[in-house]
């Protein structure tokens, strides 16, 4: 079967998580690239919004409850080095409740609050494209 970003461009989009300033920022374990830090989010399933999707993927990875997202920014991320292709539809919000834990400790090693002008590295290709639009 065809995996999309692999063998084919996929779908992804993802949430700029904003708290007073501080952007919410996760560190993968996976590829695509494995050990940078990323906003939350992942792939855009069939027939689902990309909006809906991106909550859902905020939610499932940070425990926070998302009540309302914008469109930010769309980013396209050619990552030769695990070859992989995604087009990502990127919202932002800080319309959520809770605090956010590690819930998905086989994908992420590590969550929390980053200054914009302080951000750990490396930046994921689509966090980065998020950083530049909420400029």
């Amino acid at each position: 079967m065809a995996r999309p970003g692999v063998d084919f461009p996929g779908l992804g989009c993802g949430l700029a998580v904003m708290r007073d300033g501080k952007l919410l920022l996760c560190r993968r374990l996976k590829a695509p690239e494995a050990g940078h830090w990323s906003i939350v989010g992942g792939k855009v399933d069939h027939m689902e919004r990309s909006e809906d999707a991106a909550r859902r993927e905020a939610e499932e990875e940070s425990g926070l409850a998302i009540h309302s997202a914008r469109f930010l920014c769309l980013s396209e991320q050619m990552i030769e080095a695990d070859r992989q292709h995604w087009i990502s539809l990127i919202y932002v919000t800080e319309d959520f409740s809770g605090e956010p834990r590690l819930t998905e400790p086989d994908k992420l090693s590590d969550i929390g609050w980053f200054d914009l002008s302080a951000l750990p590295q490396p930046l994921s290709r689509f966090a980065a494209d998020a950083v530049r639009a909420l400029g």
